[in-house]
């Protein structure tokens, strides 16, 4: 019996001694026995060949990042395998964070263009049939003419640097006006053929162009023209650069390096309990974001330009989706064919004038073989210009005046997608970017934090400091700028990357560029402040949701001699009432003609035939008292 009561008391003090030995709390220590565990999650994470890690813990090992006094269950090779697997696993989580985003940026963008070249597409083609149908002498010449400038618009419109609207309107009516000049204002006189084409066709020709800004002759409808384009395509042309900008700083964050002391960091984090043979032991959340803000300074950096260039997002997108400014780009694309017009008009009611102008700079035009089209153009005007006035007068009754008064009604431009088509409409596009793009105003300013949830997965009443295994982290959390980080007590930060810095100057600069370019800067500062991109709500009120789809109609937003612009057949606008002096009867515009079915201006009364013709006599002959 007392021997059996010896044994029981030995096995006691075995076993007391045992829990003496192991640790308060936490996992297994290394200095146990074996490195079974530390060998198992090199082999699962895949960091590099297992044969590196030591059966069993090991003392005197050189290690410049996870050194202790104890033994350890890693070697220098073993650290510097852990700093490049630390580094690819940081850089793939930043991607799977921002990956959304980044599709997100995407295909907006790509939604925006395919939308914009569609309306592009359909008021090239609308812009065409106006010389297909009024102006058949013209039509195919003019064909690859509307072409060239329709690019110049698209390409305006996703935002090329390099284009221009002012400059794609001037080489449009330069390369018009030699047309207009030869088969309507003098049809009689026309060029040879295009085989055997004379030099002096040519060089009066370019005279003609060189000439066009000089003798004005197709008015004001030209600086209308590019006035009406550059105010309603601008919101779309700012969405288009600040996009593609907003895909290149995703893309440069996601291929950022980061730096060795980043990487020691990270190190110390996430494998340096490892070596100690603690692999289940999580990273206290202070040590976790100290280390995230130091290595992502840069990005951190990038949240305040970034927030900004993402409400100004916002605000364009709700005002493309607004109704009436959506109209406005729409309807001013569609007014091309509109301006056109109006300038050929314009340039047959002063066609006396312009011709006599050529004649003294560019001298008399060459005469040649009248073409079939031509011919048809002249006995059309002659056939209706049986007035002695009008027989004396060099240009008889325009045929603009004749054919127009026999177009066929059009449709009204669409504003939204038919219901099989699949392409979403304007409006409905900028409604969903609007909502979506949102959620992503601090986005990088939280991404370290973001990073460090993914660590703190399980909650555990102890963490690793780094050293060792600790209740809760003991060092001070520092601020994520770039000056608060130099006191980061966990790694040292210099400085922030150079390509994220670019990055953060760029965004800068386009989001106040734009901001003026759109007239959305405060001009009042009412505290000191100035507007940074405020909120969604834009001046055409973001919030409201009438649309054509709710059976709303667009009000009349023009006013003053741009009136006439912008407006599609069929579209009842309420102009404005303005109050304007009277001009000198030499610098009023000429009359418009109120034509049904054409998407031309459309006046309150229509003219008749005889009324038209009456006008133009008027015009074209001298009063002679009786």
């Amino acid at each position: 019996m007392l021997r059996a009561t010896l044994q029981n008391v030995d096995l006691f003090w075995v076993i007391l001694l045992c829990f003496v030995a192991l640790p308060e709390a936490g996992p297994r220590s290394a200095n146990a026995d074996s490195c079974h565990e530390v060998k198992t999650a090199y082999m699962m994470r895949q960091i590099g060949p297992v044969e590196l890690v030591p059966e069993r813990p090991r003392t005197g090992e050189s290690l410049r990042v996870c050194g202790h006094p104890g033994p350890s269950c890693c070697t220098s090779k073993m650290e510097d395998n852990y700093m490049a697997a630390v580094r690819s696993e940081t850089q793939q989580k930043m991607r799977s964070y921002s990956f959304e985003l980044k599709y997100l940026i995407a295909g907006n963008s790509k939604a925006y263009q395919e939308t914009f070249e569609s309306l592009v597409f359909f008021t090239s083609n609308l812009t065409s049939t106006l010389f297909d149908s009024a102006y058949a002498a013209l039509a195919s010449d003019c064909r690859p003419l509307v072409f060239q400038l329709f690019s110049d618009i698209k390409r305006h419109l996703s935002g090329d640097p390099d284009t221009s609207l002012d400059l794609a309107v001037r080489r449009f009516c330069d390369d018009l006006f030699p047309l207009v000049y030869r088969r309507l204002l003098n049809p009689g006189i026309s060029h040879m053929s295009t085989q055997s084409k004379s030099v002096h066709s040519t060089n009066h020709d370019d005279c003609l162009r060189m000439t066009r800004q000089d003798v004005v002759p197709f008015g004001p409808h030209p600086r209308l023209l590019v006035s009406s384009l550059s105010r309603a395509l601008r919101p779309g042309r700012a969405l288009s650069r600040l996009l593609r900008l907003a895909g290149d700083v995703v893309n440069a964050t996601e291929k950022m390096t980061l730096s060795r002391e980043c990487g020691r960091g990270l190190v110390k984090m996430q494998y340096c309990s490892h070596c100690r043979g603690l692999t289940l032991i999580r990273p206290c959340t202070g040590l976790c974001v100290n280390i995230m803000r130091g290595c992502l300074v840069g990005v951190s950096e990038l949240g305040v330009p970034w927030g900004s260039s993402v409400v100004l997002l916002q605000r364009l997108a709700a005002t493309l989706a607004t109704s009436s400014n959506q109209n406005s780009m729409e309807l001013a694309l569609l007014a091309v064919r509109n301006h056109v017009n109006d300038a050929i008009l314009h340039a047959q009611l002063h066609g006396p004038r312009i011709t006599a102008t050529v004649e003294k700079v560019c001298g008399p035009q060459a005469p040649g073989p009248i073409t079939t089209s031509e011919r048809s153009s002249h006995w059309h005007m002659s056939t209706h210009a049986t007035s002695p006035a009008s027989k004396r007068s060099t240009v008889t009754s325009p045929p603009l005046l004749h054919r127009n008064l026999q177009l066929q009604p059009r449709k009204s431009f669409p504003l939204k997608g038919s219901k099989g088509d699949k392409s979403r409409s304007l409006k409905k596009l900028s409604r969903e970017f609007e909502g979506s793009i949102q959620r992503y105003q601090r986005f990088f300013s939280e991404l370290p934090e973001m990073l460090c949830e993914s660590e703190m997965e399980v909650e555990q009443h102890t963490c690793w400091s780094g050293q060792d295994v600790v209740e809760s982290y003991a060092g001070r959390v520092v601020g994520s700028s770039l000056e608060a980080q130099r006191e980061n007590p966990e790694m040292l930060v210099r400085n922030a990357d150079t390509v994220l810095k670019g990055a953060k100057q760029r965004l800068e600069q386009l989001t106040k560029e734009l901001l003026v370019e759109l007239g959305w800067v405060s001009k009042v500062r009412g505290k000191g402040e100035e507007e940074d991109g405020g909120s969604a709500q834009t001046e055409g009120g973001s919030g409201d949701s009438c649309d054509d789809e709710d059976g709303c109609e667009a009000s009349g937003e023009e006013s003053g001699d741009e009136t006439s612009s912008g407006r599609s057949p069929e579209t009842k606008i309420v102009a404005p009432h303005h109050h304007h002096k009277p001009l000198p009867p030499h610098q009023r515009s000429p009359p418009q003609v109120a034509v049904r079915g054409s998407a031309h201006t459309m006046t309150s009364e229509p003219l008749t035939l005889v009324n038209l013709l009456l006008m133009l006599l008027m015009l074209l002959s001298p009063w002679e008292p009786r």
